[in-house]
Parts: structure tokens; C-alpha cells; sequence
């Protein structure tokens, strides 16, 4: 079976700043993929391309194995979306949000949806308008997922919810798509819902995608080293696999990935030493790989599969 999600050496940029600079990753059926990066990373703009509701300059997105600038209403039907803002019709209530989608979305599981709901302590007769942040949250994700989607996108669907309620979110999702065999692609500010239920992460940095692997891997393929002295350029230039040199008091932190007999040898000459905890924890990672004062990462120190 074909990736069910798929990205080319995608371009895009927005008068002179370029936004997406050669994406490509794939989503195999079934797997939970994040995509993680900081404001402004191109996260959004990944996704409104892979839906067809922007074009790339540069390459291509597929969706079910159709070029994303070409989907058809049959294709559109296969898939679930939730964006940040929860797009429902605020005059609607519950149970007409759910009527509306069984009216209109063929695929869609009626019964499912309100088993769902009764779960959720949904009220069907409350209007969108009137719900909390996590009902509309709960409610866009019930529409999204009982639509029997082949592949599901996600787009911060938990932002500014509270801790509790986000979890009540992700718990929803799991059952939902639980042995359903859907892909799913969501982008998350909240990397502790990441290593709940992503199967790889994707992390997306001034236009790249630096890390595409999955948390096994990055547990077991990245390491921390510490050198003192030196300038994060020029650790990052000579130590080879060096993902980031980030400053700490007296020298630096060395993120490595991959770490092979060339790696050692730049070690040995620098003296290097282990840090205390040296496998970063995916937060780690992230804060470290996307700081503000990153320089750009070498194409040969991407974590990708």
C-alpha cells in the first residue's frame, strides 16, 4: 500500500520569506505522525498544501495518492480535519452538528458519534456557541473522526485548552482511532501529547525538516556531549553529526546524532566529556534543535529515517 500522506521537496514562500525549503517525509497507513516546529515554522502551511488549499512553488504534496492540487470530492470524503479554531457553526447544536455531518458525509457513523457524545457528557440540545474551548474541541474531533476518515489531520486541535481537558482530548482521539487503520498527521505545541501517541516526529526548522524519526530512535540515536571553550559555529562546523552546539556555562553542549568513528575522533581532540542525563528527552531536543540562536544545522546532521 502507498503512503497515504506524502511530501516532494516541497517549496513554498510568501513574498521574499520562504516558508517551506524542500519538505519531504512520508505517513505510512496507520501511523501517528507529528510535526512539530515553533510559530511561524511552516507547520500550517505544510498542511494547507497537503489539502490542496495552497500550492507549492516547488515540488509536490499527495494525498491518498492523489496530487494534492487535484483532489476530488470522493478523495476530500476520505479525510478528517480539525484545525486550531474548531470551524463549527456557532447557531448549531450539538446534535445538529452531528445530523449535519451524517447528511453530508456519507462515510459518517451516526450511532458512533452519539455513543460518543453520551461519553463525553456532550449536552445535544447546547449550541456551539455556548460550549467551552475543549466541548468545541471534543465536538470538531467527533465530526472529524466518525466520518471513518482513511487519514486525519490535525492542526494544534489542543491549543489553549488546560491540561486536564487536553488530556480528555487525547484520550478521545485514542479511542477513536484505536485498530482503525487511519493515518494521522497533527502538528502540537505540547510535546508531552507527542510521546503519548505519535509513532515518528518530525521537526520542522526555517523551512527544513531536521529530525524525522521515530521516539525509539531518537532516544537511541541522539547523544549530548559537553566541550568547553569554543563557539557554537565552529563545534557545529568540526564535530561531524553535531545537530546543535547550544552555550552553557563555560563551553557547550554538543547534540549528536548518529555518532560514529569520525564524530569520536572530533571528540577526543576537543576533549569532550558525558553529560549527566545524556539522552535528551523529546522536549530537550526540541527547545535545543529550534533556539533562536540555532545556526543552520549541515544537511548530513538531519535525524531522518
Amino acid at each position: 500500500m502507498s503512503s497515504p500522506i506524502r511530501f516532494d521537496d516541497v517549496h513554498r514562500r510568501f513574498g521574499a520569506r520562504e516558508v517551506l525549503r524542500g519538505l519531504s517525509f512520508r505517513v505510512e497507513p496507520g501511523e501517528v505522525y507529528a510535526l512539530l516546529g515553533r510559530n511561524g515554522a511552516g507547520k500550517t502551511t505544510a498542511m494547507r498544501i497537503l489539502l490542496g488549499f495552497l500550492a507549492p512553488m516547488q515540488g509536490k504534496s499527495e494525498l491518498l495518492g492523489s496530487d494534492s492540487r487535484a483532489l476530488t470530492p470522493e478523495l476530500r470524503a476520505r479525510v478528517g480535519l480539525v484545525s486550531e479554531g474548531h470551524s463549527l457553526y456557532g447557531w448549531m447544536s450539538v446534535d445538529d452538528v452531528l445530523a449535519f455531518e451524517a447528511g453530508t458525509r456519507r462515510r459518517f457513523d451516526l450511532a458512533k458519534a452519539r455513543a460518543m457524545r453520551e461519553r463525553l457528557a456532550l449536552d445535544p440540545g447546547a449550541k456551539v456557541a455556548a460550549l467551552s474551548r475543549g466541548q468545541r474541541a471534543q465536538l470538531a474531533l467527533l465530526a472529524a473522526a466518525c466520518g471513518d476518515p482513511e487519514v486525519l489531520v490535525l492542526d494544534d486541535p489542543a491549543m489553549g485548552l488546560d491540561p486536564v481537558v487536553r488530556r480528555e482530548l487525547l484520550g478521545v482521539m485514542i479511542d477513536l482511532l484505536a485498530d482503525t487503520g487511519t493515518s494521522v498527521l497533527f502538528s502540537t505545541h505540547i510535546l508531552s501529547d507527542v510521546e503519548r501517541i505519535a509513532d515518528r516526529v518530525g521537526i520542522l526548522h526555517e523551512g527544513r525538516l531536521i529530525v524525522d524519526a521515530t521516539l525509539d530512535d531518537l532516544k537511541r540515536r541522539v547523544e549530548v556531549r559537553f566541550v568547553r571553550g569554543g563557539t557554537a559555529s565552529e563545534l557545529e562546523r568540526v564535530v561531524p553529526r553535531c545537530l546543535r552546539a547550544a552555550p552553557r556555562a563555560g563551553g557547550h553542549d554538543l547534540f549528536l546524532a548518529d555518532v560514529a568513528d569520525d564524530t569520536r575522533r572530533a571528540l577526543a581532540s576537543l576533549a569532550a566529556t558525558e553529560r549527566h542525563g545524556a539522552v535528551p528527552s523529546l522536549e530537550d531536543l526540541f527547545v535545543e534543535l529550534t533556539a533562536d540562536d540555532r545556526s543552520p544545522a549541515p544537511e548530513t546532521a538531519e535525524v531522518t529515517r
